[in-house]
Protein backbone atom coordinates (compact mmCIF):
# COMPACT_ATOMS: atom_id res chain seq x y z
CA UNK A 1 0.00 0.00 0.00
CA UNK A 2 1.35 3.44 -0.92
CA UNK A 3 1.12 6.49 1.34
CA UNK A 4 -0.01 9.87 0.05
CA UNK A 5 2.80 12.10 -1.17
CA UNK A 6 1.74 14.93 1.16
CA UNK A 7 2.79 12.79 4.14
CA UNK A 8 6.31 12.57 2.76
CA UNK A 9 6.46 16.35 2.31
CA UNK A 10 5.97 17.17 5.97
CA UNK A 11 8.16 16.63 9.01
CA UNK A 12 6.96 15.08 12.27
CA UNK A 13 6.64 17.34 15.31
CA UNK A 14 10.01 16.85 16.97
CA UNK A 15 8.92 18.87 20.02
CA UNK A 16 6.29 16.20 20.69
CA UNK A 17 8.94 13.55 20.04
CA UNK A 18 11.20 15.08 22.71
CA UNK A 19 8.33 15.20 25.22
CA UNK A 20 7.49 11.58 24.41
CA UNK A 21 11.12 10.57 24.90
CA UNK A 22 11.14 12.22 28.34
CA UNK A 23 7.94 10.39 29.31
CA UNK A 24 9.38 7.05 28.18
CA UNK A 25 12.54 7.61 30.22
CA UNK A 26 10.50 8.46 33.32
CA UNK A 27 8.40 5.31 32.83
CA UNK A 28 11.63 3.32 33.06
CA UNK A 29 12.52 4.94 36.36
CA UNK A 30 15.17 7.27 34.92
CA UNK A 31 15.61 10.53 36.83
CA UNK A 32 15.13 12.88 33.89
CA UNK A 33 14.61 16.65 33.93
CA UNK A 34 12.39 17.84 31.10
CA UNK A 35 12.83 21.35 29.68
CA UNK A 36 11.06 20.43 26.44
CA UNK A 37 7.47 20.74 27.55
CA UNK A 38 5.44 23.56 26.02
CA UNK A 39 2.68 23.75 28.61
CA UNK A 40 2.18 25.23 32.08
CA UNK A 41 2.91 22.88 34.96
CA UNK A 42 -0.10 24.22 36.88
CA UNK A 43 -3.47 22.52 37.05
CA UNK A 44 -6.41 24.23 35.34
CA UNK A 45 -7.78 26.75 37.90
CA UNK A 46 -10.54 25.44 40.16
CA UNK A 47 -13.38 27.71 39.00
CA UNK A 48 -12.81 26.51 35.42
CA UNK A 49 -12.74 22.85 36.48
CA UNK A 50 -15.91 23.41 38.49
CA UNK A 51 -17.65 24.86 35.44
CA UNK A 52 -16.77 21.70 33.52
CA UNK A 53 -18.13 19.48 36.29
CA UNK A 54 -21.35 21.47 36.36
CA UNK A 55 -21.68 21.15 32.57
CA UNK A 56 -21.27 17.39 32.84
CA UNK A 57 -23.97 17.17 35.51
CA UNK A 58 -26.29 19.34 33.39
CA UNK A 59 -25.82 17.09 30.36
CA UNK A 60 -23.80 19.30 28.04
CA UNK A 61 -22.36 16.20 26.41
CA UNK A 62 -23.77 16.53 22.89
CA UNK A 63 -22.67 18.11 19.64
CA UNK A 64 -22.58 21.90 19.64
CA UNK A 65 -22.94 24.31 16.74
CA UNK A 66 -20.06 23.73 14.34
CA UNK A 67 -18.42 27.16 14.86
CA UNK A 68 -18.80 26.80 18.64
CA UNK A 69 -21.50 27.43 21.25
CA UNK A 70 -23.01 30.86 20.74
CA UNK A 71 -22.44 31.58 24.45
CA UNK A 72 -18.72 30.86 24.03
CA UNK A 73 -18.42 32.94 20.88
CA UNK A 74 -20.13 35.80 22.70
CA UNK A 75 -17.66 35.38 25.59
CA UNK A 76 -14.78 35.46 23.12
CA UNK A 77 -16.13 38.70 21.63
CA UNK A 78 -16.41 40.16 25.14
CA UNK A 79 -12.83 39.10 25.91
CA UNK A 80 -11.42 40.52 22.67
CA UNK A 81 -13.16 43.84 23.27
CA UNK A 82 -12.17 43.99 26.95
CA UNK A 83 -8.53 42.97 26.68
CA UNK A 84 -7.48 43.48 23.07
CA UNK A 85 -9.69 46.46 22.19
CA UNK A 86 -10.90 44.85 18.99
CA UNK A 87 -14.59 44.32 18.19
CA UNK A 88 -16.11 41.26 16.53
CA UNK A 89 -19.52 39.64 16.18
CA UNK A 90 -20.03 35.95 17.06
CA UNK A 91 -20.28 35.24 13.31
CA UNK A 92 -16.65 36.41 13.01
CA UNK A 93 -15.47 33.71 15.46
CA UNK A 94 -14.62 30.03 14.95
CA UNK A 95 -13.93 27.78 17.95
CA UNK A 96 -11.64 24.85 17.13
CA UNK A 97 -10.01 21.83 18.77
CA UNK A 98 -7.07 23.86 19.98
CA UNK A 99 -5.38 26.76 18.23
CA UNK A 100 -3.31 24.26 16.30
CA UNK A 101 -6.45 23.30 14.39
CA UNK A 102 -7.27 26.99 13.95
CA UNK A 103 -3.95 27.55 12.19
CA UNK A 104 -4.33 24.38 10.12
CA UNK A 105 -7.86 25.41 9.08
CA UNK A 106 -6.61 28.86 8.13
CA UNK A 107 -3.91 27.54 5.81
CA UNK A 108 -6.32 25.07 4.23
CA UNK A 109 -8.93 27.79 3.65
CA UNK A 110 -6.64 30.53 2.35
CA UNK A 111 -3.76 29.05 0.32
CA UNK A 112 -3.55 27.25 -3.01
CA UNK A 113 -0.85 24.97 -4.49
CA UNK A 114 0.79 27.82 -6.42
CA UNK A 115 1.03 30.10 -3.37
CA UNK A 116 3.94 30.97 -1.11
CA UNK A 117 3.67 31.95 2.55
CA UNK A 118 6.20 33.90 4.60
CA UNK A 119 7.35 32.13 7.77
CA UNK A 120 9.87 33.83 10.03
CA UNK A 121 12.80 31.80 11.32
CA UNK A 122 13.11 30.68 14.11
CA UNK A 123 9.57 29.35 13.72
CA UNK A 124 7.24 27.13 15.66
CA UNK A 125 7.79 23.74 14.07
CA UNK A 126 4.22 23.43 12.74
CA UNK A 127 4.12 26.68 10.75
CA UNK A 128 5.98 25.49 7.64
CA UNK A 129 4.22 22.12 7.86
CA UNK A 130 0.76 23.72 7.89
CA UNK A 131 1.74 25.59 4.74
CA UNK A 132 3.01 22.41 3.07
CA UNK A 133 -0.17 20.53 3.99
CA UNK A 134 -2.08 23.20 2.06
CA UNK A 135 0.21 22.34 -0.91
CA UNK A 136 1.71 25.83 -0.69
CA UNK A 137 5.37 26.68 -0.18
CA UNK A 138 6.87 28.25 2.96
CA UNK A 139 9.33 31.08 2.34
CA UNK A 140 11.70 31.27 5.31
CA UNK A 141 12.74 34.79 6.28
CA UNK A 142 15.47 35.61 8.78
CA UNK A 143 14.96 37.45 12.05
CA UNK A 144 17.30 39.53 14.19
CA UNK A 145 18.27 37.81 17.47
CA UNK A 146 19.57 41.07 18.92
CA UNK A 147 16.13 42.69 18.37
CA UNK A 148 13.73 40.20 19.98
CA UNK A 149 13.91 38.08 16.82
CA UNK A 150 11.98 40.71 14.86
CA UNK A 151 11.86 40.40 11.05
CA UNK A 152 14.98 41.10 9.04
CA UNK A 153 13.20 43.40 6.59
CA UNK A 154 16.17 43.43 4.21
CA UNK A 155 15.91 39.65 3.89
CA UNK A 156 12.13 39.91 3.53
CA UNK A 157 12.37 42.53 0.79
CA UNK A 158 14.78 40.31 -1.15
CA UNK A 159 12.34 37.40 -1.06
CA UNK A 160 9.10 39.16 -2.03
CA UNK A 161 7.54 37.98 -5.27
CA UNK A 162 4.08 37.66 -6.77
CA UNK A 163 3.56 34.10 -5.48
CA UNK A 164 3.37 35.22 -1.84
CA UNK A 165 -0.21 35.22 -0.56
CA UNK A 166 0.23 35.31 3.20
CA UNK A 167 2.47 35.72 6.21
CA UNK A 168 2.40 34.00 9.61
CA UNK A 169 3.52 35.97 12.65
CA UNK A 170 3.92 34.77 16.24
CA UNK A 171 4.55 37.31 18.99
CA UNK A 172 5.18 36.42 21.79
CA UNK A 173 7.15 33.70 20.09
CA UNK A 174 7.61 30.00 20.44
CA UNK A 175 10.54 29.12 20.47
CA UNK A 176 12.30 32.39 21.33
CA UNK A 177 10.03 34.10 23.84
CA UNK A 178 10.63 37.26 21.80
CA UNK A 179 7.99 40.00 21.69
CA UNK A 180 8.05 42.21 18.62
CA UNK A 181 7.86 45.97 18.95
CA UNK A 182 4.66 47.55 17.64
CA UNK A 183 6.68 49.44 15.02
CA UNK A 184 7.90 46.17 13.49
CA UNK A 185 4.38 44.74 13.30
CA UNK A 186 3.03 47.96 11.79
CA UNK A 187 5.76 47.88 9.13
CA UNK A 188 4.85 44.29 8.30
CA UNK A 189 1.12 45.09 8.17
CA UNK A 190 1.80 47.89 5.70
CA UNK A 191 3.74 45.49 3.49
CA UNK A 192 0.86 43.01 3.73
CA UNK A 193 -1.61 45.66 2.64
CA UNK A 194 0.61 46.78 -0.22
CA UNK A 195 1.06 43.25 -1.59
CA UNK A 196 -2.37 41.83 -0.74
CA UNK A 197 -1.15 39.25 1.80
CA UNK A 198 -3.33 37.69 4.48
CA UNK A 199 -1.72 38.07 7.92
CA UNK A 200 -2.23 35.08 10.22
CA UNK A 201 -1.35 36.32 13.71
CA UNK A 202 -0.72 33.53 16.23
CA UNK A 203 -1.27 35.23 19.60
CA UNK A 204 -1.25 32.09 21.72
CA UNK A 205 0.97 33.66 24.41
CA UNK A 206 -0.67 37.10 24.46
CA UNK A 207 -1.32 37.08 28.23
CA UNK A 208 2.27 36.06 29.05
CA UNK A 209 4.12 39.32 28.36
CA UNK A 210 6.42 40.49 31.14
CA UNK A 211 7.95 43.75 29.98
CA UNK A 212 5.42 46.24 28.65
CA UNK A 213 1.90 45.75 27.30
CA UNK A 214 0.80 43.41 24.52
CA UNK A 215 -1.04 44.81 21.49
CA UNK A 216 -2.83 42.58 19.00
CA UNK A 217 -1.85 42.88 15.35
CA UNK A 218 -5.46 43.68 14.41
CA UNK A 219 -5.56 46.49 16.98
CA UNK A 220 -2.45 48.01 15.38
CA UNK A 221 -4.02 47.47 11.97
CA UNK A 222 -7.05 49.51 13.05
CA UNK A 223 -5.19 52.16 15.05
CA UNK A 224 -2.91 52.98 12.13
CA UNK A 225 -5.75 52.66 9.58
CA UNK A 226 -3.68 50.22 7.51
CA UNK A 227 -6.49 48.05 6.15
CA UNK A 228 -4.56 44.77 5.96
CA UNK A 229 -6.46 41.48 6.11
CA UNK A 230 -5.71 39.98 9.54
CA UNK A 231 -6.81 36.66 11.00
CA UNK A 232 -6.19 36.50 14.75
CA UNK A 233 -5.69 33.05 16.31
CA UNK A 234 -5.76 32.61 20.08
CA UNK A 235 -5.88 29.83 22.63
CA UNK A 236 -6.93 29.04 26.17
CA UNK A 237 -4.15 26.47 26.51
CA UNK A 238 -1.29 28.57 27.84
CA UNK A 239 -3.24 31.38 29.53
CA UNK A 240 -5.41 29.12 31.69
CA UNK A 241 -3.28 25.93 31.82
CA UNK A 242 -5.83 24.17 29.59
CA UNK A 243 -3.61 22.45 27.03
CA UNK A 244 -5.46 19.13 27.24
CA UNK A 245 -8.89 20.70 26.89
CA UNK A 246 -8.11 21.51 23.23
CA UNK A 247 -9.89 24.83 22.80
CA UNK A 248 -8.64 27.56 20.49
CA UNK A 249 -10.36 30.17 18.38
CA UNK A 250 -9.99 32.45 15.39
CA UNK A 251 -11.36 35.94 14.77
CA UNK A 252 -11.34 37.60 11.40
CA UNK A 253 -13.11 38.45 8.15
CA UNK A 254 -16.40 36.59 7.76
CA UNK A 255 -15.46 35.01 4.42
CA UNK A 256 -12.30 33.46 5.89
CA UNK A 257 -14.06 32.31 9.06
CA UNK A 258 -16.87 30.79 6.99
CA UNK A 259 -14.37 28.92 4.80
CA UNK A 260 -12.47 27.64 7.84
CA UNK A 261 -15.73 26.52 9.46
CA UNK A 262 -16.66 24.62 6.31
CA UNK A 263 -13.38 22.69 6.44
CA UNK A 264 -13.65 22.03 10.16
CA UNK A 265 -17.23 20.83 9.76
CA UNK A 266 -16.05 18.00 7.53
CA UNK A 267 -12.94 17.26 9.61
CA UNK A 268 -13.95 17.30 13.28
CA UNK A 269 -17.47 18.78 13.42
CA UNK A 270 -17.29 20.89 16.58
CA UNK A 271 -14.91 21.39 19.49
CA UNK A 272 -15.32 19.50 22.77
CA UNK A 273 -18.62 20.51 24.41
CA UNK A 274 -17.38 20.32 28.02
CA UNK A 275 -14.23 22.20 27.08
CA UNK A 276 -16.37 24.92 25.52
CA UNK A 277 -18.47 25.34 28.66
CA UNK A 278 -15.34 25.50 30.81
CA UNK A 279 -13.88 28.08 28.42
CA UNK A 280 -16.81 30.43 28.96
CA UNK A 281 -15.95 30.54 32.65
CA UNK A 282 -12.25 30.95 31.84
CA UNK A 283 -12.86 33.99 29.64
CA UNK A 284 -15.48 35.85 31.66
CA UNK A 285 -14.71 34.58 35.18
CA UNK A 286 -12.10 35.63 37.73
CA UNK A 287 -8.79 36.44 35.99
CA UNK A 288 -6.67 36.45 39.17
CA UNK A 289 -5.34 33.00 38.28
CA UNK A 290 -3.76 34.36 35.09
CA UNK A 291 -1.82 37.05 36.94
CA UNK A 292 -0.77 34.56 39.62
CA UNK A 293 0.67 32.14 37.04
CA UNK A 294 2.30 35.00 35.14
CA UNK A 295 4.00 36.23 38.32
CA UNK A 296 5.51 32.79 38.93
CA UNK A 297 6.63 32.49 35.31
CA UNK A 298 8.41 35.84 35.58
CA UNK A 299 10.39 34.69 38.63
CA UNK A 300 11.30 31.48 36.83
CA UNK A 301 12.37 33.38 33.72
CA UNK A 302 14.70 35.60 35.70
CA UNK A 303 16.22 32.56 37.43
CA UNK A 304 16.84 30.48 34.31
CA UNK A 305 18.26 33.42 32.35
CA UNK A 306 20.73 34.13 35.16
CA UNK A 307 21.77 30.49 35.42
CA UNK A 308 22.14 30.06 31.64
CA UNK A 309 24.34 33.14 31.38
CA UNK A 310 26.53 31.67 34.12
CA UNK A 311 27.22 28.60 31.96
CA UNK A 312 30.59 28.61 30.19
CA UNK A 313 30.30 29.71 26.57
CA UNK A 314 26.51 30.24 26.67
CA UNK A 315 24.71 33.52 25.94
CA UNK A 316 21.03 34.02 26.74
CA UNK A 317 18.94 37.11 26.03
CA UNK A 318 16.10 38.05 28.37
CA UNK A 319 12.87 37.07 26.55
CA UNK A 320 9.90 39.35 27.05
CA UNK A 321 7.13 36.77 26.77
CA UNK A 322 5.87 33.16 26.69
CA UNK A 323 7.73 30.64 28.90
CA UNK A 324 10.76 29.81 26.78
CA UNK A 325 14.38 30.90 26.71
CA UNK A 326 16.49 30.44 23.58
CA UNK A 327 20.17 30.55 24.58
CA UNK A 328 23.02 30.47 22.09
CA UNK A 329 25.22 27.37 22.39
CA UNK A 330 27.20 28.14 19.20
CA UNK A 331 30.53 27.97 20.99
CA UNK A 332 30.04 24.20 21.36
CA UNK A 333 29.43 23.53 17.67
CA UNK A 334 32.16 21.43 16.05
CA UNK A 335 33.58 20.48 19.45
CA UNK A 336 34.31 16.82 20.14
CA UNK A 337 33.13 14.83 23.13
CA UNK A 338 33.53 11.10 23.69
CA UNK A 339 34.92 10.89 20.17
CA UNK A 340 31.78 12.40 18.59
CA UNK A 341 31.63 15.70 16.72
CA UNK A 342 28.88 18.07 17.87
CA UNK A 343 27.97 19.29 14.40
CA UNK A 344 24.58 20.85 15.29
CA UNK A 345 22.24 21.41 18.22
CA UNK A 346 20.60 18.04 17.68
CA UNK A 347 23.97 16.58 18.66
CA UNK A 348 24.37 18.97 21.61
CA UNK A 349 20.88 18.21 22.94
CA UNK A 350 21.46 14.48 22.51
CA UNK A 351 24.77 14.74 24.38
CA UNK A 352 23.14 16.63 27.27
CA UNK A 353 20.37 14.05 27.45
CA UNK A 354 22.71 11.06 27.35
CA UNK A 355 25.24 12.46 29.82
CA UNK A 356 23.12 14.19 32.47
CA UNK A 357 19.52 13.17 31.65
CA UNK A 358 18.21 16.64 30.79
CA UNK A 359 15.77 17.00 27.89
CA UNK A 360 16.09 20.16 25.76
CA UNK A 361 14.88 21.08 22.28
CA UNK A 362 17.49 21.73 19.56
CA UNK A 363 17.17 25.07 17.82
CA UNK A 364 18.09 23.58 14.44
CA UNK A 365 14.60 22.09 14.40
CA UNK A 366 13.18 25.62 14.59
CA UNK A 367 15.49 26.89 11.87
CA UNK A 368 17.95 28.45 14.33
CA UNK A 369 21.44 27.00 14.19
CA UNK A 370 23.34 27.17 17.47
CA UNK A 371 20.36 27.81 19.73
CA UNK A 372 18.58 25.45 22.13
CA UNK A 373 15.08 25.95 23.56
CA UNK A 374 14.44 25.54 27.28
CA UNK A 375 10.93 25.77 28.73
CA UNK A 376 10.75 27.26 32.21
CA UNK A 377 7.20 25.98 32.75
CA UNK A 378 8.49 24.04 35.74
CA UNK A 379 9.35 24.87 39.34
CA UNK A 380 12.44 26.72 40.54
CA UNK A 381 13.96 23.67 42.23
CA UNK A 382 13.87 21.72 38.96
CA UNK A 383 15.30 24.70 37.06
CA UNK A 384 18.19 24.94 39.50
CA UNK A 385 18.93 21.20 39.39
CA UNK A 386 18.61 21.09 35.61
CA UNK A 387 21.04 23.95 35.10
CA UNK A 388 23.52 22.31 37.47
CA UNK A 389 23.36 19.18 35.34
CA UNK A 390 23.77 21.09 32.08
CA UNK A 391 26.80 22.88 33.55
CA UNK A 392 28.31 19.50 34.45
CA UNK A 393 27.74 18.25 30.88
CA UNK A 394 29.36 21.31 29.32
CA UNK A 395 32.37 21.10 31.61
CA UNK A 396 33.06 17.62 30.22
CA UNK A 397 33.37 18.90 26.63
Amino acid sequence: MSIAERVNKINPSFTLQMATKAAEMRSKGIDVINFSVGEPDFNTPKHIRDAAKKALDQGYTKYTAGPGMIELREAICEKLNRENKISYDPSDILVSNGEKQSLYNACQAIFNPSDSVIVFSPYWVSFPEFVKMADAEPVLVNTLPESNFEPDFEDLDAKIDSSIKGVIINSPSNPTGGVWRNDAIVKLLKLAKKHGWVVISDECYERLVYDGAFTSAEKLNQTHDIGATVLTCMSLSKTYAMTGWRIGYSAGPKDIIKAMSKIQGQATSCANSIGQKASIEALIGDQTCVEDMKSLFLKRRDLIVELLNDLPGVKCANPKGAFYVFPDFSSYLNQKVNGKLLKDTFDISEYILDSVKVVTVPGDGFGARGHIRFSYATNRKIIQEGMNRVKKALEMI
